[in-house]
């Protein structure tokens, strides 16, 4: 009988497909997130994801896809941020703050004056169990063309993000690499979207980062890292949600935060024990010194 209640999340189509999202949308939204964790861009990724909400209201009235209404307002946000950047003095961080709140409140006013056939708190919050088939197939779209362009483009985005006057040095061009980077991080989002919604996939797009931060230093195994942690959480939580009958994208960030904070207490070398070991031995080393 506790086999059987068990299993029994995978008797149902609707769970299956959701199980199947979820890893996915986690694994795309892990790569994108060690890019952003190391520039330092976390508030790139809330900037963008908070902006697309009144792109998604016009483009329901406009009836095109919901999803390239997302893109298209991701990708201005991004520009607006970029533009307003260069053209002041003021810091980007806090540019991005000002361009992407003003989006999302306007969103906000927009969803609450259209009258629609569609739930936009859904977009909010993310609707994983109740995923439709076309938007199961955006969001698979989205992140397949997402992976492949990044591991495609990965030593040149590296690059961009760390050097970009060596990458100009070599022959790249940094202004269609930024431009690119920005374009999967709006896709990255547009994916996620039925997963977790508007309001939780900035935390998919940080916290697997974080997490492989903490366990490595190298590249290769920092995306690798980021997305197991992503796709282990987002199966986890889908699953769990199914017996707690709760926010199917809240039990997946739950996940991921309890793994980060696991990684924050015992990572091998930037863990809090280690770092209590650590002191601790040169607390020692030092006072031999004085002896």
């Amino acid at each position: 009988m506790f086999l059987e209640r068990l299993i029994e999340p995978f008797m149902y189509g609707f769970m299956v497909k959701a199980l199947v999202i979820a890893a996915l949308v986690g694994c795309v939204c892990a790569v994108i997130s060690c890019y952003l964790i190391l520039k330092g861009w976390a508030l790139m990724g809330d900037a963008i994801s908070h902006a697309v909400l009144p792109g998604i209201v016009v483009a329901y009235l406009v009836h095109i896809p919901l999803g390239l209404g997302a893109f298209i307002a991701g990708l201005l946000n991004a520009a607006t941020t970029g533009w307003i950047k260069e053209r002041s003095r003021i810091r980007e961080d806090s540019v991005m703050g000002a361009v992407f709140t003003g989006m999302m409140a306007l969103g906000l006013i927009l969803v609450t004056k259209v009258r629609s056939n569609i739930h936009f708190m859904h977009i909010l919050f993310g609707s994983l169990l109740g995923i439709e088939k076309e938007d199961m197939m955006q969001a698979v779209v989205c992140s397949l063309i997402t992976l492949v362009l990044v591991i495609a483009k990965r030593k040149d985005i590296l690059l961009y993000l760390f050097d970009q006057n060596h990458a100009k040095a070599i022959g790249l061009d940094i202004t269609f690499i930024h431009y690119l980077f920005l374009a999967l991080t709006a896709l990255t989002i547009v994916a996620s979207l039925q997963a977790v919604g508007i309001l939780l996939t900035v935390a998919m797009l940080i916290i697997p980062g974080c997490i492989a931060y903490l366990l490595t230093d190298r590249l290769n195994r920092m995306l690798c890292i980021s997305a197991l942690s992503a796709m282990l959480s987002a199966l986890i939580g889908t699953y769990v949600s199914y017996f707690l009958n709760g926010a199917t994208g809240a039990c997946i960030i739950l996940t991921e935060a309890m793994f980060f904070v696991l990684a924050m207490i015992f990572a091998p070398k930037y863990g809090m024990l280690s770092y209590r070991k650590l002191r601790k031995a040169n607390l020692q080393i030092h006072g031999k010194q004085h002896l």
